[in-house]
């Protein structure tokens, strides 16, 4: 693992670790040399929508990518496979048509769409034998802010729909993800863009609801528009998180027979809760 602060080795924590600055070519080139590229640099979107927010989430991607590929490119042995990821927000707020990977991205807004085409633009001349541009759902974990800011808002009564509460919500349990960049790596068969989210997205009136039922709250009152963008400021993020959605599904993965461990909603929610 490249990384920027390199631990004592740790027999829990399996695998070596190698530094690097994220920025620049160096010695530690030598470890793309004949590997599979797994590239997940980039600093948390949950930030408020500022010029120079925008610019720091794009840095945290474009940068460190750019330095693998530059890196890359010398190599007399280039990396087998090259996963790459992305973001689902690439299409922007994708209303009710259902989008799959020949859906073209969107043009606004910039802290999502802008972000998204910048990353994937440096990616696209690295040498490798085969590239995977993985644009990903919001993935759902234990001790993430994706599940843990939704599940406090429920504890707090505020678990109700969000706006309208029909905006689609894109989604994926953490070991649907595992089990697809490892599917990705593998399966030489997977090029080009592929979609990881579950098979079976959902509206974030359904999401709230399901959240409730499973920690065992009451209905709860909708949190229009004006009130959740004065929300976005004291917890500085970005109130499009919520109030835009896309209805995207894995169809590459579907067409290649992939099963997901997790495909309903209720299931995965239940399991990490």
């Amino acid at each position: 693992m490249l990384t920027r602060s390199p631990r004592p080795a740790d027999p829990g924590r399996p695998g070596r670790q190698v530094g690097w600055d994220g920025a620049n070519p160096g010695s530690w080139a030598a470890e793309l040399a004949g590997a599979a590229v797994v590239n997940l640099a980039g600093e948390l979107v949950d930030r408020r929508p500022t010029p120079a927010n925008i610019e720091l989430l794009t840095r945290s991607r474009v940068q460190p990518t750019r330095a693998l590929a530059e890196a890359a490119s010398r190599l007399d042995e280039p990396p087998i496979a090259w996963v790459q990821m992305s973001t689902l927000a690439i299409y922007g707020d994708g209303g009710e048509e259902m989008i799959t990977e020949d859906h073209p991205p969107a043009d606004e807004p910039p802290q999502m769409v802008g972000v998204a085409r910048d990353w994937e633009a440096a990616a696209a001349d690295a040498a490798a034998d085969r590239q995977v541009i993985l644009r990903t759902a919001v993935v759902f974990d234990r001790d993430t802010p994706a599940l843990d800011r939704r599940t406090g808002l429920v504890r707090w009564g505020l678990g109700g729909r969000i706006a309208s509460g029909r905006q689609w919500i894109s989604w994926l349990h953490i070991t649907d993800l595992l089990a697809i960049v490892r599917r990705c790596l593998d399966d030489p068969s997977m090029t080009g863009v592929v979609h990881a989210t579950s098979p079976h997205p959902v509206r974030n009136h359904e999401l709230m609801a399901t959240l409730r039922l499973l920690q065992h709250r009451p209905p709860a009152p909708p949190t229009p528009t004006p009130l959740l963008r004065l929300g976005a400021l004291v917890l500085r993020t970005d109130p499009a998180l919520a109030l835009l959605g896309r209805r995207c599904v894995p169809a590459r993965l579907s067409g290649a027979g992939f099963t997901f461990a997790f495909p309903e909603l209720r299931p995965a929610l239940a399991d990490l809760l």
